[in-house]
């Protein structure tokens, strides 16, 4: 009786003669590395996994990829870190990957995150009071008006000059802890 071959047997071998390179070689391998730095960020990130669980995962990798895993994910977690980062989510894994708490660092972002809350706030009151005003006079006014501020050019022009400071602030931070 005849054999039935899968269609993975067949393409093997259609394909046997085919070798590759070490260069291609590497650079499959550098592609699959990255690819799984990436994935474990985005898990992290989305909360599908802990930051426990990302060390975890490092450790199942062969010894050579760990470290370079280890490295781009860090990177990535450094760059993503961001001003509407209220959790201080990633924060935490990069403390993980870096073995070792960062108190001060920490405070220093946790600071930066707070003061651009609220000065983020004070500038939506602020806002919203001036967009009042000019509604009152152009005869709209009452206690169903209420405006919405973050339509306005003077809050898109607010928002982009606060950006800039604490972005400035937190790129910092960010090149802090890319040197440790």
């Amino acid at each position: 009786m005849a054999e039935i071959k899968s269609t993975l047997e067949l393409a093997m071998e259609r394909t046997k003669h085919f070798t590759f390179s070490e260069k291609e070689k590497e650079e499959m391998k550098q592609k699959e590395v990255l690819q799984k730095a990436t994935s474990l960020f985005y898990r992290y990130r989305e909360g599908h996994l802990s930051s426990k669980e990302v060390l975890k995962e490092i450790e199942k990798l062969e010894e050579d990829a760990r470290s370079t895993v280890k490295r781009l994910l860090l990177s990535q977690c450094i760059d993503a870190l961001s001003l509407d980062d209220e959790e201080g989510r990633i924060f935490e894994v990069v403390e993980s990957l870096k073995e070792r708490s960062l108190p001060e660092i920490r405070q220093r972002f946790s600071q930066v995150l707070s003061q651009y809350k609220t000065d983020k706030e004070k500038m939506r009151e602020k806002t919203r009071i001036q967009r009042m005003e000019a509604f009152k006079k152009e005869g709209i006014y009452g206690s169903a008006v209420e405006p919405k501020v973050e339509g306005s050019e003077l809050w898109k022009e607010e928002t982009g000059r606060l950006n800039q400071v604490y972005g400035t602030r937190l790129e910092e931070i960010k090149q802090q802890l890319h040197s440790l």
